[in-house]
């Protein structure tokens, strides 16, 4: 199969778009929290328990949104964990946000086999339906790639540029980011160096946990475990390749979603003799490749993985 004439075909980019949303939410996620000076490496259990927690919701009897934002609290009550360590108590940023990961991927296996403890087989929900907006989805070529996606696609994509908009345009943005380069001279203008960054990584967790919840309220219509398959990782990953701004981590979720869903079809339609595990080392290798050429001359918040005590200097 000739690999460039995906780029012209219309189920291709669609793929790419939905395969990206959920990188959307935790690279988002992962900025905001990095931007503010901590380093968040609970992102993959975050996802996991947006993941079990948004399902569980709609599993019972919820909807949706009402899964959407269950989620999103259960990620942000996370962040408020991993910033009591880490803000608060000056705590490593490594050692915490793996504690956070394992909790999360743990809890949210065992939530899973407490509530449906004989099922072999997942049952299934209802997940979020395509959207067909009139006028836009028949617009050619773009149309079906942005306009026929699921509510949190859409939802994903504005995020990126409230995200830009509140980080670079208001003063907040300016707060958050004084805090993640210099958090001595925000203290300085008055600013709580510890209550923005604690805000920072609830709000950033949250995000992570939709991200997770997008897998099962709309990719999919069911829980697994182990279904999060080292999404957050790749999500860490992207924001240094965007050098920690929004636009730029956009494209990179697109990158990386475009190489995963080639492999996708080179390994459906291979006939040769080349294991599978080959074409699903493919997106990881080529992010690697575009993170080491796009990343060398990053320019990282200067505080990040750096504690604040209040009153030293």
């Amino acid at each position: 199969m000739d690999i460039l004439s995906l780029v012209f075909e219309t189920g291709f980019w669609l793929a790419t778009v939905r395969m990206a949303t959920p990188l959307i939410f935790g690279t988002m996620g992962e900025l905001i929290c990095e931007r503010a000076g901590v380093l968040n490496l609970g992102i993959e259990g975050i996802m996991a328990a947006g993941c079990m927690s948004g399902w569980t919701w709609v599993y019972l009897g919820g909807t949706l949104w009402g899964g959407v934002l269950f989620a999103a609290c259960v990620g942000a009550a996370l962040g408020l964990l991993h910033a009591v360590f880490t803000v608060h108590l000056g705590l490593s940023q490594h050692v915490t946000g793996l504690g956070i990961t394992m909790l999360g991927a743990s809890l949210s296996s065992f939530a899973f086999r407490m509530i449906l403890p004989q099922v072999t087989t997942p049952p299934k929900i209802v997940p979020f339906a395509p959207l067909d907006i009139p006028m836009l989805s028949t617009l050619p070529f773009i149309g079906p790639i942005l306009f026929s996606q699921t509510a949190l696609t859409l939802t994903a994509f504005i995020l990126v540029a409230v995200t830009a908009y509140v980080l670079l345009r208001t003063p907040l943005g300016l707060a958050l980011r004084m805090v993640g380069e210099n958090p001595l001279a925000a203290e300085a203008q008055g600013l709580s160096v510890l209550g923005l960054r604690t805000g920072a990584v609830m709000a950033g967790s949250a995000l992570m946990a939709v991200g997770g919840a997008f897998l099962t309220l709309a990719a999919f219509d069911a829980f697994y475990i182990g279904m999060v398959n080292g999404r957050g990782w790749i999500c860490i990953a992207l924001v240094v390749f965007s050098s920690w701004k929004p636009g730029k981590a956009l494209l990179g979720t697109l990158l990386f979603a475009a190489f995963d869903a080639i492999q996708m079809r080179v390994q459906q339609q291979s006939v040769s003799a080349i294991p599978y595990q080959f074409y699903l080392m493919l997106p990881y290798l080529c992010s690697i490749l575009a993170l080491i050429a796009m990343s060398r001359k990053a320019a990282y918040p200067k505080a990040l993985l750096v504690p604040f005590r209040k009153g030293e200097r």
